[in-house]
């Protein structure tokens, strides 16, 4: 018994501490909502100008500002470790507000990150510089814009326009910085993984009260 006990603490229980560890999702039900009722959009368009609405999508939030060459990293990073695994689920969009100027950049990198992945759900939206700074501090997040209105760090909204994110041993997570690919591979993964699994099991259980008999 004693060579039995001493083999399943030896490994046992480091495999399952791992698969625990490294299951990717945290220990949230749901996905706490930290600001209700973000503003819905101007009158703004994509580069294709067309308009873009957050109301009914889950959507990732950037800030592009005027030089998006500049920031094309953390562009690349959010596109890699998020975007390219999820962007076919279809009530996701990734949408960058920029000042009117970065048009041409936003063109550029997108059609060189669509040579690998489908950009569909992909949307530069151009407004206004004042009325960008205007938007984000109706968001109530902790980080500022920088001057040319731009921010390394995303934000997470589900379809009512709710701002979503942690709340971890007393601190507030309400945005990931896409400058660190362990923070998007991480912490931003995790949670995303999370609110997304809240939208397939509303869907299913939605689905299922269609099915079942009336009366039932």
């Amino acid at each position: 018994m004693k060579k039995i006990l001493v083999l399943f603490l030896l490994f046992i229980v480091p495999v399952v501490a791992y698969l625990f560890f490294a299951s990717g999702v945290n220990s949230f039900s749901s996905l706490p909502t930290l600001h209700k009722g973000i503003p819905e959009f101007g009158q703004w368009s994509d580069l294709d100008g067309n308009p873009v609405r957050l109301q009914g999508k889950i959507t990732v939030l950037g800030f592009g500002g005027s030089d998006l060459i500049e920031h094309r990293g953390n562009l690349f990073n959010l596109n890699q470790k998020i975007y390219n695994r999820y962007h076919e689920f279809k009530d996701l969009q990734f949408v960058y507000l920029c000042p009117p100027e970065s048009k041409d950049a936003a063109k550029l990198i997108t059609d060189k990150f669509a040579e690998v992945v489908d950009m569909k759900q992909w949307h530069f939206v151009f407004a206004p510089k004042s009325e960008i700074e205007t938007f984000h501090t109706s968001m109530q997040v902790q980080q500022p814009l920088l001057p040319d209105a731009s921010s390394s760090f995303v934000y997470m909204l589900d379809k009512q326009r709710n701002l979503r994110g942690r709340k971890d041993e007393g601190k507030t997570i309400d945005g990931y910085d896409t400058f660190h690919p362990s923070i998007i591979s991480n912490e931003m993964l995790d949670d995303f993984k999370v609110l997304l699994y809240e939208y397939k099991a509303a869907l299913r259980k939605n689905h299922n009260a269609e099915k079942r008999p009336k009366g039932l």
